[in-house]
């Protein structure tokens, strides 16, 4: 497995008021993300998580410190248009508001705008419309209008659009942050399975941590840099460095820290409900049992 995204000591600070005070967004964060993987960053607002990802995606150019895309080293002087260019195409970011992504009336033409910039030869760009179209459940509704979609289904059609540039790693920036119940599920549904079926790498900036939970990886983000790092399991089973953090843990991991709390021995790194209501279940029992036992 090769390494698609390497950071090292990566620093950026605003530019200031009329006084000339400078807002520092990142504190020397290194961190790399290997191809193929799910990995989800969480943080308050104003930790640096969007400017992370903006500076991933080579919206912005970072103060100090280097950074690796597809082994390329992206900060260095002699870096051309070109290699930034193909960094770009190889890197790209699904928004917050879906409809800020939309360029186009119809849903098809809106996908086919990316490979069309790529000067694409037609028949190229129907395949790729027609196989993103498929990979995010929205044949159906190719000649669709796109403004009269659900939000659900207006972000998928962003996310088409981000693989129809055939993208090795997609940065969803609080993608399900404007969906109601029903469209973040229909959302994270299609990213988990980008990432599992097609192979695709996916960053995913949350406020959700049953979405984290689906991750393979979570970085925890606290005043511009990593303060934790580690598989969900490992991270969520930190709930009171978390809640220090003023972050949230999932429902789960919060039921069963209460359920410890009162004197029970059950596991933290629980997150299906059914399995999260069998621990417990396992705990009354065993203590009922000794309790009988003694």
């Amino acid at each position: 497995m090769s390494t698609i995204i390497k950071a090292e000591h990566l620093s950026y600070s605003y530019p200031g008021d009329e006084e000339g005070q400078s807002v520092q967004a990142l504190r020397d964060v290194s961190f790399s993300i290997e191809e193929g993987e799910f990995v989800a960053i969480l943080g308050h607002n104003g930790c640096g998580k969007s400017t992370l990802a903006k500076i991933l995606c080579m919206i912005l150019l970072p103060e100090e410190g280097k950074l690796y895309i597809d082994g390329k080293n992206m900060t260095e002087d002699s870096i051309t248009e070109a290699d930034i260019n193909d960094g770009r195409r190889k890197v790209g970011m699904v928004f917050q508001n879906p409809d800020n992504q939309l360029v186009a009336t119809i849903v098809e033409e809106d996908i086919a705008f990316g490979p069309e910039n790529l000067g694409l030869p037609p028949e190229k760009i129907r395949q790729r419309v027609d196989w993103a179209l498929k990979t995010v459940g929205m044949t159906k509704y190719a000649r669709h209008a796109a403004h009269r979609l659900s939000g659900g289904q207006k972000q998928r059609v962003a996310i088409a659009g981000a693989i129809a540039m055939r993208r090795k790693c997609i940065i969803f920036d609080e993608s399900t942050a404007m969906l109601d119940p029903h469209g973040r599920k229909e959302v994270m549904d299609t990213i988990s399975r980008l990432n599992r079926e097609e192979g695709i790498t996916v960053i995913h900036i949350t406020h959700y941590m049953n979405e984290a939970t689906m991750a393979d990886r979570v970085l925890v983000m606290q005043q511009g840099g990593i303060i934790m790092e580690g598989k969900p399991t490992e991270v969520f089973s930190r709930a009171e460095e978390l809640w220090q953090a003023k972050l949230d843990v999932p429902q789960t991991t919060e039921l069963l820290w209460h359920v410890r709390q009162a004197g029970y021995d059950v596991a933290l790194d629980i997150f299906d409900p059914a399995d999260c209501a069998a621990e417990i279940a396992r705990a009354l029992e065993g203590k009922t049992h000794g309790g009988n036992n003694t």
